[in-house]
């Protein structure tokens, strides 16, 4: 007998009260981070203690996740890198390199068009979108 893990209500849990955007920026993803802190003023830093591991065809691949949390709010903030080494976390978003995951606090339509304009003037940027719930197979590959 084999027992099943249902992950479903610790997902749903994970993404209540959040936002989630795409970003297509062919570049590092500590460049990416330091041009975002540069312009939008945030710190972001990576967490290793949140890095994602997922094993597929015997081999291990790492998902780097840099992290902010918003003074004075329980917003934070989670950029996650969506490429190793050929493999994606979220492989039905393979043009995308980055997530950016927006949690703990409700975020208004307005702010979240003011954060996408702002990532959209970093140098490399191609691509900004958000994603809703319905489009992502694989959000388990993001909880930490």
């Amino acid at each position: 007998m084999k027992l099943v893990l249902d992950t479903k209500d610790l997902t749903d849990g994970f993404f209540e009260d959040t936002r989630l955007l795409g970003i297509q920026a062919p570049m590092k993803d500590y460049q990416f981070c330091w041009q975002l802190n540069q312009i939008t003023g945030y710190d972001f830093r990576n967490n290793s203690e949140l890095e994602i591991q997922l094993k597929k065809k015997n081999r291990h691949y790492f998902f780097a996740v840099y992290e902010f949390a918003e003074p004075a709010t329980c917003l934070k903030h989670y950029l996650y890198n969506n490429q190793f080494d050929g493999e994606y976390l979220l492989p039905e978003f393979k043009h995308l390199y980055f997530l950016w995951l927006l949690k703990d606090d409700v975020v208004p339509d307005e702010k979240l068009q003011e954060l996408i304009q702002s990532i959209r003037t970093v140098n490399g940027v191609q691509l900004v979108i958000e994603l809703t719930n319905e489009k992502i197979k694989n959000k388990e590959h993001l909880v930490f």
